[in-house]
C-alpha cells in the first residue's frame, strides 16, 4: 500500500480524476455516511460535496489527509484523516478522524494495513499513543478498532451533531526482541527475579532482557544470563516458549517478544561484584528459587503466566523419555 498526502490544490479542478475517485470511494460507503451525517443525502454524494468536506479538513494545519493506493495497480482503496494536535491541551495524543476503505475492497486487509501504517508514522514521530472516536450507533466500527488493540477510555459527544461516542486509545508500543533463560536445579525448582515496573507493577520472571543488534535470541539469552547472575557455566538448551507482552521500559511503552530457553544447573546464589548496580538499573528487587508447587500456587504475577504449566509439561516429557 502506498500513502500520498492530499493537498488543497489537488481538489481545485472540478472535473479532475481524483475528485471522481474520492467521490466513488465515499459513495461506496453509503451505510457509514448514513450514520455519520457527513453528507445531506448518503445516496447522492457529489464531487463538490466531497471536495468541500476535505477542503474544510485541510484548512486546519494540524490535519493531514492521506490517500491509500494499492501498490500493484495504483487504485485508490482508502483515505485516512489524522489530527496531529487536539484542541484540548490536556490531550497529548494525535487522532484518527476518519479511516475509510472502498466498500468493494473491504475484507482484504486494507483497513488493518492502513491503520498500521498510520500508527507507524505517529510512532516514528515520537508519539506514544493515538486516539479516535466511534459513534455509539456504529458497533461494526467499534468491533474493528477494538480488534486492532484500541481500548475504550471514555465517552463524549461528537463535536458537530452532539451524538454519543466512545473514545478509544491505543498505546504505540515499540517492538522489542528479547530472550530469557529458565534455570532449573536438580529438583526442578526454577530461579526467578522479582521485578518492579511502572506499568505492570511487581512480578516474577526468569533472567533475561533485550537483544543487541545482530544478536540471535540464543546468544542474547546467554549474555543476559551471565550479566544478571554471574553464572558462566550454563548454556541455553531447548526453547521453552515464545511470549509477546506489553510493559513500559525506561519510560517507553514496548511490545516485547521473548524467546525463553531452559538451562539446568546447581542451586546457588548469583555471583559478581557489580550485580547490585545492574539489578537496580533493571528494576530487579530480589530473587529466589521456586519449587513447582510454590510456582503453581503463587498469588503473585509470574512471567510468562503459563510458566508453571510449561515446566510441568517439560518435566513430564523428561520423565517419559
Amino acid at each position: 500500500m502506498i500513502l500520498e498526502p492530499l493537498a488543497l490544490a489537488d481538489l481545485a479542478l472540478a472535473d479532475s480524476a481524483l475528485r471522481s475517485e474520492l467521490t466513488a470511494l465515499h459513495a461506496s460507503n453509503r451505510d457509514f455516511h448514513a450514520l455519520s451525517g457527513d453528507f445531506p443525502d448518503p445516496d447522492d454524494i457529489r464531487p463538490e460535496q466531497v471536495a468541500a468536506a476535505l477542503g474544510e479538513e485541510l484548512a486546519n494545519p494540524d490535519v493531514e489527509v492521506l490517500l491509500a493506493r494499492d501498490s500493484a495497480g495504483g487504485r485508490l482503496v482508502g483515505v485516512v484523516i489524522t489530527l496531529a494536535l487536539h484542541p484540548d491541551p490536556a490531550d497529548p495524543d494525535p487522532w484518527i478522524g476518519l479511516l475509510l476503505v472502498d466498500a468493494g475492497e473491504q475484507r482484504r486487509g486494507y483497513g488493518r494495513e492502513l491503520a498500521g501504517i498510520v500508527e507507524e508514522r505517529f510512532r516514528g514521530a515520537g508519539r506514544v499513543g493515538v486516539r479516535l472516536a466511534v459513534l455509539d450507533s456504529n458497533p461494526k466500527g467499534l468491533a474493528f478498532w477494538t480488534a486492532l488493540g484500541y481500548e475504550v477510555i471514555g465517552r463524549r459527544e461528537d463535536l458537530r451533531l452532539r451524538r454519543p461516542c466512545a473514545v478509544l486509545r491505543k498505546a504505540l508500543r515499540t517492538p522489542r526482541a528479547a530472550a530469557r533463560v529458565a534455570v532449573l536445579d536438580p529438583d526442578g525448582s526454577v530461579f526467578l527475579f522479582q521485578y518492579d515496573n511502572d506499568e505492570v507493577g511487581l512480578h516474577w520472571a526468569t533472567p533475561g532482557g533485550g537483544l543487541e543488534p545482530g544478536e540471535s535470541p540464543r546468544e542474547g539469552a546467554l549474555r543476559e544470563l551471565h550479566e544478571e547472575t554471574g553464572w558462566t557455566d550454563l548454556e541455553p538448551g531447548a526453547l521453552l516458549c515464545t511470549w509477546e507482552h506489553d510493559f513500559t521500559r525506561a519510560g517507553i511503552p514496548v511490545r516485547q517478544n521473548d524467546h525463553i530457553y531452559v538451562a539446568r544447573g546447581p542451586r546457588r546464589e548469583p555471583v559478581g561484584d557489580h550485580l547490585d548496580v545492574s539489578h537496580a538499573e533493571e528494576g530487579i528487587l530480589g530473587y529466589r528459587w521456586w519449587t513447582p508447587q510454590e510456582l503453581a500456587a503463587s498469588p503473585e504475577p509470574i512471567w510468562p503466566p503459563q510458566l508453571p504449566s510449561l515446566l510441568v509439561e517439560l518435566d513430564d516429557a523428561a520423565t517419559s523419555d
